[in-house]
């Protein structure tokens, strides 16, 4: 499949897909969420994944000027690519088995918001925000934002975000608990360069697990938690990274991962 709005690069075990449409300000428009879902499937070789955005923003949110097809309403056209496009590549995006890293460049606006959230690690730019605006056209937060955010920042917070749209800043992100950094406008590229490199080179297999098995415990009770963790920590147990830290413990050398 070839790309219009995005890009997509794999270097050193580190895939970096960039929402690359400026003039919407990466508007998630439903061929750009296509696009992704495409890329998602490609990430052979990845062991990190970053996600970022082109020019001032992150993510603009849902693309107001797509076309409505003859014959359906505007809510059915917005319902239509919610369910065919964008929730099929957020699926995939939860479901991944590497470590997903956000690196909130600008605006993350309405669906931007929950796009950046669903990474395992949020890094903000100082200038950078969230914004759920979706009242201020009379629509409702999807993207699954009334799953993340209450679990994020607790319901009172989530719904001063939702229903009165106010703008969140990265440090107020922070204090919140939101988001796992907010650091220099110019220091973002670094920052997350650092970050993924350091996870490109961890126990891809145990990271894999430790995002299941939270995201699980999520939705789950005490004793589903339990028990995924058990089976995960057999089968940590039994990786080639598990093998080698051990190895690299009783020989007193630092491991190498090589993410099996």
């Amino acid at each position: 499949m070839a790309y219009n709005r995005i890009l997509l690069d794999i270097t050193d075990g580190v895939a970096t897909l960039t929402l690359n449409h400026p003039e919407t300000r990466n508007a998630l428009a439903w061929v750009l969420a296509e696009e992704m879902s495409d890329a998602l499937d490609r990430l052979e070789g990845a062991r990190v994944l970053v996600i970022t955005g082109a020019g001032k923003a992150f993510c603009s949110g849902g693309d107001l000027g797509s076309e409505v097809a003859e014959g359906l309403d505007f809510g059915r056209m917005m319902y239509n690519g919610i369910e065919h496009s964008v929730n099929p590549m957020l699926m995939k995006l939860k479901e991944l088995s590497i470590p997903v890293i956000a690196s909130v460049n600008g605006a993350a606006a309405g669906a931007g918001t929950p796009l950046a959230l669903m990474a395992d690690f949020v890094i903000a730019a100082e200038s950078a925000f969230f914004y759920m605006a979706f009242p201020n056209v009379g629509l409702v937060p999807d993207c699954g934002s009334s799953f993340i955010l209450p679990r994020l920042i607790g319901t009172a917070r989530a719904m001063r975000m939702m229903m009165l749209a106010e703008r969140i800043s990265a440090a107020q992100a922070l204090e919140w608990g939101m988001i796992y950094k907010a650091v220099p406008d110019e220091s973002l590229k670094a920052e997350t360069a650092a970050l993924a490199a350091r996870l490109a080179k961890g126990p891809t297999v145990s990271y894999g697990i430790i995002r299941r098995n939270v995201q699980a415990a999520l939705e789950g009770d005490f004793g589903s938690t339990l028990h995924d963790e058990a089976v995960g920590q057999r089968i940590a147990g039994n990786s080639k990274d598990c093998a080698e830290a051990v190895s690299a413990f009783l020989e007193k050398r630092e491991a190498v991962f090589r993410g099996e």
